[in-house]
């Protein structure tokens, strides 16, 4: 008998206008001159994910050019109309071989892979919906299995993305805050 893997793959929701960030977060660099954009394809990689879809919108031109060559880049027309254009974008885009994705913001930079990889640890598979918390506060990144994907896409509006969804679903939480804050950089550069 032979047991097969779920695919997984990552979703970076950047298709943001950054309006409190003063520009678009894509398009941000960490003290070290490393692109958020970077920073979030490695911790995907990194925790497990097989393969990363970067969703772009504001600035997109610009933005593509910080993308990873490992990452595919898709770009939210609509990305004016707030966070959740970008999250069916992403959806619309993931593979049709991927049991599940790992959806996380690009405002994440210190997001590390040990926290993907704790959150893709147990045993998942199209249903599988999980959420990361920290001391309690759920945050990102989220797992959601192919099952709820389109359900996910009716459920989100503005920038109101899948949090109503998931606790109305009961979604598995995942403690991660041995293993970093959950801290969102919202701030100006």
């Amino acid at each position: 008998m032979t047991t097969s893997v779920p695919r997984v793959a990552g979703i970076v929701l950047a298709g943001g206008a950054g309006t409190r960030a003063g520009g678009p977060k894509a398009l941000r660099r960490d003290a070290d001159g490393m692109p958020w954009l970077h920073r979030a394809v490695a911790a995907l990689r990194g925790g497990g994910c097989g393969s990363v879809w970067v969703v772009l919108g504001a600035d997109a031109a610009l933005a593509r050019a910080l993308v990873p060559a490992e990452a595919t880049v898709v770009v939210a027309e609509d990305w004016a109309e707030g966070l959740s254009a970008s999250l069916r974008a992403g959806l619309g885009a993931a593979p049709p071989d991927a049991s599940a994705v790992v959806v996380t913001l690009v405002d994440l930079p210190g997001l590390p892979a040990a926290a993907v990889a704790r959150l893709l640890s147990a045993p998942l598979d199209a249903a599988t919906l999980r959420r990361a918390t920290y001391e309690g506060r759920p945050g990102h990144p989220v797992v959601i299995g192919r099952d709820h994907w389109a359900a996910v896409a009716a459920s989100v509006d503005g920038d109101r993305g899948a949090g109503r969804y998931l606790a109305a679903q009961g979604a598995e939480l995942v403690e991660l805050s041995g293993l970093w804050d959950g801290a969102d950089a919202d701030g100006p550069a």
